[in-house]
């Protein structure tokens, strides 16, 4: 009888797993809300539009890091980066480590213990798998996590080698705006497969970057980099077709960050913490279109909530799809100290406003660093601010040589953050609403952007001055120079 009894217990246990949705997350690197579903023309996205059609499209999804690892560290814990000490830009890399504080676990671990099999990768099927399941000669996708992660919680690079009915929680890392060079060039194998490329003349700038053919070169291969990725995850979607897997899978599609370009990436504007989210799959209302602002940290909650696994008390996150969600007021973010260049920048986003603290003002605009000044577009807009090309407008927003303490921005009258009206008295009721709301939110996070980073910046920058050479190496060592020296000045 208790043989019987334990057969049953296991056959509804498998059941149980097998009713469970696989969760799939599209994760892309470095691009807005330039499709075509978002109102994007120049260019059309097919297979992410199929996704908005078949899910729902969220307006107003934002990251809480303008650069890749802090946003990624926080995506996988469902946690602020200020908050689990993760916030500076692949900090923790070299002989000083950073560890979770106790009781976090990143989301993997949890799907794990679970009974998912977790991965990470391309989402292309591989025709090699070793006795594992594990793509041979394949690598392991896109983590650039700032702490110090088990390795083991990812079974495998693809969720081929799970057991059968097993669900499984995938990670889909795909380079989307890194598509382009640094020269703002799309490689000609992907020029190849998509079959044409997008004309500098059909570009459409922002107000805030002047008109110049290097920009619009490099804006035409960001597009065509955007098309790529819509092919990407077409033959992704294609594969859990054939599979029989996608009417049971929940797919999440965001991207980490926004743009890489002068006030995209690594700055706290729309351009930079804009970006698009779509969730499809089973229970999800399809066509729809929620314009509430979300977070992303809030993809760990309800990512496992959809798996039936609780979420953690500790979780900052919130499940944005729960019946008793309530609407957030505000969204945060936060910008530190990227690659060589220290910084401490903080915003709230409501659906009206955009305040933004710059703890750093005697610093300029654009402080040197090595990492965009070898961009194609930042080395142009240097060019013409050194020759004077660039009209009043489009210096004070990029070339200032110090920065406003604060800024204001009404977006439902200027999208594009061009007129910072903090000390309009009009606004002041506002000002002080949302100065409030930071310094509750730094408060009650623990951001630990208040603490110096002390040895930790040594530690970091040792590993980076190993890793560089030649010209790059003499501008690092120079960049490091002048963090330390306006640290010295406390500016």
């Amino acid at each position: 009888m208790r043989s019987v009894l334990s057969v049953l217990v296991v056959c509804a246990l498998a059941v149980s797993a097998s009713a469970r949705p696989n969760i799939l997350w599209f994760i892309v690197d470095d691009m807005s809300a330039h499709l075509s579903c978002y109102g994007e023309t120049t260019i059309k996205t097919p297979a992410i539009d199929g996704l908005a059609k078949e899910g729902t499209k969220f307006s107003r999804a934002f990251i809480t890091a303008p650069v890749c690892s802090p946003c990624r560290s926080a995506l996988i814990t469902g946690m602020y980066q200020t908050t689990i000490g993760a916030h500076h830009h692949r900090s923790g890399r070299g002989e000083l480590k950073i560890h979770l504080p106790d009781g976090v676990a990143p989301v993997p671990v949890l799907f794990q213990k679970a009974g998912y099999y977790t991965c990470i990768g391309s989402g292309v099927k591989s025709e090699k798998l070793n006795a594992k399941g594990k793509r041979k000669g394949g690598n392991m996708g896109k983590t650039d996590y700032n702490f110090e992660w088990p390795k083991e919680m990812y079974d495998s690079h693809d969720w081929a080698g799970r057991a059968e009915g097993q669900p499984f929680f995938m990670q889909v890392q795909l380079a989307g705006g890194k598509h382009r060079g640094q020269n703002g060039d799309l490689a000609p194998d992907k020029v190849r497969a998509l079959g044409s490329s997008t004309s500098p003349s059909d570009v459409k700038l922002p107000a805030h970057y002047p008109d110049d053919p290097v920009i619009r070169k490099d804006w035409a291969a960001y597009l065509d980099s955007v098309r790529y990725t819509d092919f990407e995850v077409s033959r992704v979607l294609e594969r859990l077709k054939e599979e029989n897997l996608l009417e049971n899978t929940v797919i999440f599609f965001m991207t980490d960050h926004g743009i890489s370009h002068a006030r995209g990436k690594q700055f706290l504007y729309d351009e930079g913490m804009h970006v698009p989210l779509i969730i499809k799959g089973p229970g999800i209302k399809p066509d729809a279109l929620r314009d509430d602002l979300v977070s992303s940290i809030d993809l760990a909650p309800t990512s496992l909530s959809l798996a039936g696994i609780s979420i953690p008390a500790t979780m900052q996150g919130k499940n944005i799809l729960a019946t008793d969600y309530v609407t957030r007021g505000a969204v945060f973010a936060a910008r530190d100290r990227c690659d060589e260049t220290t910084e401490r920048i903080r915003a709230v986003r409501t659906v009206e406003w955009k305040y933004i603290r710059n703890f750093h003002p005697e610093r300029p605009a654009l402080q040197p660093n090595a990492y965009k000044d070898g961009k194609a577009i930042v080395k142009r807009l240097r060019e013409m601010n050194a020759a004077g090309e660039l009209s009043e407008t489009h210096k004070k927003l990029l070339f200032t040589e110090t920065r406003p303490k604060e800024e204001l921005y009404r977006i439902s009258d200027d999208p594009g953050e061009l007129h910072n009206v903090v000390d309009d008295p009009q606004f002041a009721e506002v000002l002080a609403e949302m100065r409030g709301a930071l310094a509750e939110w730094i408060e009650t996070t623990g951001d630990k952007g208040e603490q110096p980073e002390g040895a930790m910046y040594d530690s970091d920058m040792a590993l980076y001055l190993a890793e560089k050479k030649g010209t790059h190496l003499e501008e690092l060592k120079d960049n490091i120079a002048q963090m330390k020296k306006w640290a010295a000045e406390k500016r």
